[in-house]
């Protein structure tokens, strides 16, 4: 095992920095965004700005960073980079938070129609989520809907002061669906529109768009992806997202699933259901156009983030 590296002061991180090349051109400013920001998290934003070790590279076969920058390579890029990542991240919340609210309606009320209960009645989900149960495993003998409804007690414990929540557990000892919707979190939201019966899933699909409810429970788990880094405050722009969909048929055959562009134009054919007259669309473009750092040394590009050429002019992202 490696040691850990060594604390140092702001004055020797910066020092550091500026000993390995990168240039620094307001040294107050550059030690103020090291206090505020931390090296660790800016770190993430200037790596794509270290020059690639060839010998390490060609030995381990994937390219590997040396820690010398690449000739021109200027903090004041760094922040620009992480100011465009959190206007990014901002942007997603801002839609995101419109997108969960809507889907919580429609299960919520197709739900209801079935049962005021029926998040917690296995007969009015589909039963391999329901009734089928892990047959290996830390969670065997338990269905996928019994480790929902633990997630689920756990929020519920969480909103148990307010007063919603109070209210109905005092007078009735719980909650119905279009109730119980307002303590999920996103992730617990997805997981329960995969558990719906099949033709409840279709229903929803058909609303947004999606091909099927199979897909649109993945949109919804890779959306949550986004949702989750957005909200942590973790890098965004060039993410490599792990939570994979599949693209659409008909949308261009160049749109990379493992990479943030692709889920921007999901959450914007969701938002032309949800808001159809927002300018969410208009303001994503402006922010890529206008905001993403454009290097002389042309270190950054906005292909690491997945974007395509000629995005702007394709349907989904049309003015209707």
């Amino acid at each position: 095992m490696k040691p850990l590296k060594p604390w140092l002061s702001f004055s020797d991180q910066l020092e550091q920095l500026r000993g390995r090349g990168l240039q620094v051109e307001d040294r107050a400013a550059a030690l103020g965004y090291l206090k505020r920001l931390g090296y660790y998290r800016l770190s993430g934003y200037w790596y794509p700005l270290r020059e690639i070790d060839r010998t390490a590279s060609a030995r381990q076969d994937r390219p590997v960073r040396d820690d010398r920058f690449v000739p021109g390579s200027r903090f004041e890029d760094v922040v620009k980079l992480y100011v465009f990542d959190k206007k990014l991240r901002l942007l997603a919340l801002d839609a995101l938070e419109r997108i969960e609210m809507a889907v919580r309606v429609d299960v919520a009320h197709l739900l209801g129609q079935r049962d005021p209960r029926a998040h917690e009645n296995p007969d009015c989900l589909h039963g391999k989520f329901a009734r089928r149960p892990f047959k290996a495993g830390p969670d065997k003998g338990k269905t996928e809907h019994d480790l929902w409804l633990a997630k689920y007690h756990a929020l519920l414990q969480r909103a148990r002061k307010e007063p919603f929540v109070a209210h109905h557990m005092t007078h009735y000892g719980s909650l119905p669906i279009w109730v119980a919707i307002e303590v999920l979190d996103f992730g617990a939201l997805s997981k329960l529109f995969s558990g719906m019966a099949h033709e409840d899933q279709e229903t929803i699909a058909a609303i947004y768009g999606a091909p099927t409810g199979k897909a649109f429970a993945q949109w919804l788990r890779s959306l949550n992806f986004i949702r989750n880094v957005s909200a942590h405050h973790s890098r965004l722009w060039n993410i490599n997202v792990v939570e994979i969909s599949t693209v659409p048929e008909g949308w261009s055959k160049e749109l990379k699933p493992s990479r943030p562009f692709f889920y921007f134009c999901l959450i914007q054919q969701l938002m032309r259901v949800i808001c159809p007259n927002s300018s969410w669309g208009d303001r994503y473009k402006a922010l890529l156009a206008e905001e993403f750092p454009r290097l002389a040394n042309q270190q950054l590009s906005l292909k690491d983030m997945g974007v395509v050429e000629g995005w702007e002019n394709w349907p989904v992202w049309r003015k209707q």
